[in-house]
């Protein structure tokens, strides 16, 4: 236990350290992506799993990056970010943690059939209304080499995956008011 404690608190401070270093808002500029999304990033809901807090904010800070790479949205907010409320076209995405495996590296390292570390989400991408526009179960896991962190990254590719694969409504249509034209 105290081996996997000193393996895992530093991979979890190289992990913060390297997303701290990069920017959390794309480069797109605001004249080019007046009909784009930004999406803010809320804080990962542990739920009824028994995950550690390093997980968390591992997942967090993956998600922040994996978003950024797709070049999908205009900005990548931070969650209490305080600009995000002047943002217009703005979706929320919400990750809950629906199971959690912990696993083992050691035991991947000996055998390649047992000590996978597995991670389940539910991933919501919402308007600030709270109307759901996408709403997937996700998987992220490291089945054989690799540290148990990796499950937090493979996870949030999936998420930026499946976010940059689904067809979401044009920005500029869903900032109309109900019933007709602005």
């Amino acid at each position: 236990m105290k081996t996997s404690k000193r393996i895992l608190l530093p991979a979890v401070a190289a992990v913060i350290l390297s997303f701290v270093v990069l920017p959390t808002h794309s480069s797109a500029s605001n004249d080019s992506s007046a009909g784009q999304w930004s999406v803010q990033v809320v804080k990962v809901d542990p739920g009824d799993a028994n995950l550690a807090a390093s997980f968390q904010i591992a997942i967090y800070e993956s998600l922040i990056h994996e978003l950024n790479n797709t070049k999908r949205f205009k900005q990548v907010l931070r969650d209490g970010d305080r600009n995000a409320s002047a943002v217009s076209n703005l979706l929320i995405l919400k990750t809950t943690v629906k199971k959690y495996t912990p696993g083992s590296e050691t035991r991947r390292a000996v055998t390649t059939v047992s000590g996978a570390t597995k991670l389940t989400v539910q991933s919501q991408l919402c308007r600030p209304d709270g109307q759901v526009i996408l709403d997937r179960t996700i998987n992220g896991n490291v089945r054989f080499m690799g540290s148990n962190l990796k499950a937090t990254h493979n996870l949030a590719r999936n998420v930026a995956k499946t976010i940059k694969q689904t067809s979401l409504p044009e920005p500029s249509l869903s900032a109309q008011p109900p019933g007709g034209s602005l």
